[in-house]
This record gives C-alpha cells, sequence and structure tokens, in this order.
C-alpha cells in the first residue's frame, strides 16, 4: 500500500551541502521510498497523507559503535585512562550480563533507550556471554530498531571471569551467525574485543569465519597511545596490519572505532581496504584517549561515521555526538594550526546519518529507491517563524533531546518508545 508523509524535508546528498524540501511529500510502499517531491502527483492524490505540518522530516541516526554490556557504567569511573577503566569497572559490568535476568533488564531499556534519541541503527558490542548476546538480538527486535551485534571474542590479557574458552566462543559465534544471518534487521558482526585481547589463532579463525559467511567485522584501532604500544610489543607490527594479516580489515565489510593514533601506513591501508573509522569523540575525551585528526583523515580519503562508545561515551543521543566531533575539530584547527578547515555541520550529520545509515542497507538519505528510515521533529513554534529549515535542524542537534522527537520510522513504520 502507496503511504505518504508531509513536512519540511531535509538530508544530507552530499558531505558538503543539505537537501532542503520544504512542504515536501515522501511517497513510500513497503518501506521503500518512490518518490520524494515538491508537488505531489496526480496518481497519488487518493493517497491518505501523514501531514506533518511545519515539523522537520530527518534521517535517523545510526550509531557505529556502542556497548550494551557497559549501559549501567555511563558516566562512572571518567577519571581514568582507558586500560585502567577497563579493569577497574568495564570487566565487571559485562560480567553481569551472565545473569539472564540482569541481562534482559539491562538490554531492554538499552533498546528502548536508543530508541527514544532516534538512534535506528546501532553496531554493538555485546559481551562474551552467549546467553547474553541472544537476550540482546531478541530485545532488537523486539524494539523493531536496526542492529548488527557481536558476541564478543576475547581469550587472554583479561580477568578469568570474562574471557571464554576460543573453541566454545568460536561454535556460538557461528551458531548466531546462522540464527540471525538472514534476518533483515538484525544481524551478526564478528567481534574480536581488540588485538591485545585475542591471540593470532583467535584473530585467524575469527577471519575465517567473517570469509565463510561474508559476515562483516568490528573492532578497536589506536585509541590511546599505551594501547598502540601494548599491540606492538604483542605483535611487532601496527595495529591495522594485524588485523590485515588474519582477514580482518576490509576483506568483508569493517568497522574500526577510535583510530587516533594512525600512522601514515595504516591510514593508506584503512583508505585502500574500504574499512570504516568510527569516531567516538566523547569517549575519547571522557578516558583522555586523544582527539581523532577527522578532518585530515576525510580529506584524505577515508570513510568516517561517528559512533557514542557508551560507556566510554555517556550519552545515547547522537546529536551531541555530532557536536562534540565539530568541536573536537575546530580545537585540533586552532592549537595544531592546521591547513585543513573543522568538520562543518553537514559533514557531522552526513557521517551520523548517510554513512552510519549506508552499513545498514540504502539508508541515510530521503530519496527515491532508499528505505525510508526518519525522524519527525516537533520543535518550538518559535523557532519555526524565525529560523531557516536547516537553522533549526542545527538547533535541534546542537540543543534538542528525545523529546524534540515526535515520531520514529524505521522502513516506513512507525516505531512507539
Amino acid at each position: 500500500m502507496v503511504e505518504i508523509i508531509k513536512g519540511n524535508i531535509i538530508f544530507t546528498e552530499t558531505p558538503d551541502n543539505f537537501e532542503v524540501i520544504e512542504n515536501g511529500y515522501i511517497v513510500y510502499e513497503d518501506g521503500i521510498i518512490l518518490s520524494v517531491t515538491k508537488l505531489l502527483p496526480e496518481k497519488y492524490s487518493d493517497c491518505k497523507i501523514h501531514d506533518y505540518g511545519n515539523r522537520l522530516i530527518i534521517p535517523g541516526f545510526y550509531d557505529l559503535h556502542v556497548h550494551s554490556g557497559q549501559y549501567s557504567q555511563c558516566g562512572v569511573g571518567m577519571d581514568l585512562p582507558l586500560l585502567q577503566w577497563l579493569k577497574k569497572y568495564t570487566y565487571e559490568s559485562e560480567k553481569r550480563c551472565e545473569n539472564p535476568s540482569y541481562a534482559r533488564r539491562l538490554y531492554e531499556k538499552f533498546s528502548q533507550d536508543l530508541l527514544r534519541y532516534g538512534t535506528l541503527g546501532a553496531v554493538v558490542f555485546s559481551t562474551t556471554s552467549y546467553e547474553g548476546t541472544e537476550i540482546l538480538f531478541e530485545e532488537f527486535l523486539r524494539t523493531g530498531i536496526r542492529g548488527y551485534i557481536g558476541m564478543v571474542e576475547m581469550e587472554r590479557n583479561a580477568p578469568e571471569f570474562i574471557i571464554k574458552d576460543l573453541d566454545y566462543t568460536m561454535e556460538m559465534i557461528e551458531s548466531l551467525i546462522n540464527e540471525y544471518n538472514d534476518n533483515r534487521l538484525v544481524k551478526s558482526i564478528i567481534t574480536p574485543r581488540f588485538a591485545p585481547t585475542s591471540t593470532k589463532e583467535g584473530l585467524r579463525r575469527l577471519g575465517e569465519l567473517a570469509k565463510k559467511y561474508s559476515v562483516p567485522v568490528q573492532s578497536h584501532l589506536d585509541e590511546s597511545q599505551e594501547e598502540v604500544e601494548w599491540v606492538r610489543s604483542l605483535y611487532k607490527k601496527d595495529y591495522a596490519s594485524v588485523y590485515d594479516e588474519f582477514g580482518l580489515y576490509g576483506d568483508t565489510p569493517t568497522l574500526m572505532a577510535h583510530g587516533v593514533y594512525m600512522t601514515d601506513e595504516e591510514i593508506d591501508l584503512t583508505k585502500d581496504n574500504g574499512v570504516i573509522l568510527v569516531h567516538c569523540p566523547d569517549s575519547n575525551i571522557n578516558l583522555s584517549s586523544g582527539i581523532m585528526h577527522s578532518k585530515e583523515l576525510i580529506e584524505k580519503g577515508v570513510r568516517l561515521g561517528l559512533g557514542t562508545d557508551m560507556a566510554g561515551g555517556h550519552k545515547l543521543f547522537m546529536g551531541e555526538v555530532i557536536v562534540r566531533a565539530i568541536q573536537l575539530s575546530k580545537l585540533l584547527t586552532l592549537q595544531e594550526g592546521m591547513s585543513n578547515k573543522p568538520l562543518t555541520f553537514s559533514e557531522a550529520f552526513y557521517m551520523s546519518t548517510v554513512v552510519g545509515g549506508g552499513f545498514f542497507g540504502k539508508i541515510g538519505k530521503l530519496k527515491s529507491g532508499y528505505e525510508l528510515d526518519c525522524l519527525i521533529i516537533d520543535d518550538d513554534q518559535l523557532y519555526r517563524e524565525i529560523y531557516s529549515i536547516e537553522d533549526r535542524l542545527s538547533k535541534f542537534i546542537y540543543t534538542g533531546d528525545d523529546r524534540w522527537i515526535l515520531d520514529r520510522y524505521v522502513s516506513g513504520k512507525i516505531l512507539n518508545v
């Protein structure tokens, strides 16, 4: 059945500019956009129109790096650097997800809060618990948002209570792939926590599994200086090359979070292999990891998405991540006298919607042929009278929150929170 929504449509066609259709119509069927137009074609004149008036219709947000098992930990231990923070808080938080009752309560809240804040798709680290990971899949499916969910592989350099036997882990990961690979909204992703907690054998077997099932990969890369030195001491090579050696760096679609301390060789490898880096600015600040040279990497041809990296990051609203990415880019420009200008608003919005949505399919733009994932933004009447549509979007991203989001559509279906 053909359906129509009407309002002020705005999205990024390219990183450099916004496409605006004032009082426009989105015509869609079975979740796929048929037409986006200023004037409704006569053949659709008898269709029911959901008229949102002067409100904004924007793409949804996509969080490309978030840790579900750490959700209860948000805002805790922020005085510690990365590796100490993991040891003191994070592994304990993730261990609790072995308890099905606890995992159910945590993951129900996590998935509902993602939707509440306008995140219509997330790429998620679960934990080393198979049962907990299955519960996370169930909660995403119940909520109705998109997801790539990874049971974490880690077999060394962590407390005994959190690591798992490699044979067991591989069997469970393969089971999850077989169970969810054909699901339209929620799928598996290969997830080594990071190179130091895997052996070469573990990374090799994960790479083989990714290739066998054509499953995407996610992990961490060059997040802190201490971590980078640790990886080099273990593997005698740079961080990206470790993953690349084992088929975990672009052989299938690949996300690597952070990329703060990349060498020129790593940058070239990342670009050549089509790996997407996920910029997580809040986490980098909170854990004193450093500042990604985001604009410079974009200028060099590397694709960048955005992530909350919660609980390194402290909130799920992707609008705050967009703002922080821009702010950190401006700081680098001021402090380092960089020749490149800082990230623009359209570039950061593009990262969160088009690059993020693109990892899930033909998603992130409000145009013909794309799936209809969108948010309806109900800003104050005062702002509507004063500002342009683009400025109203900026005001929502910089000052808004979940209370500004009236409706949330995933593949043309309104989801309730």
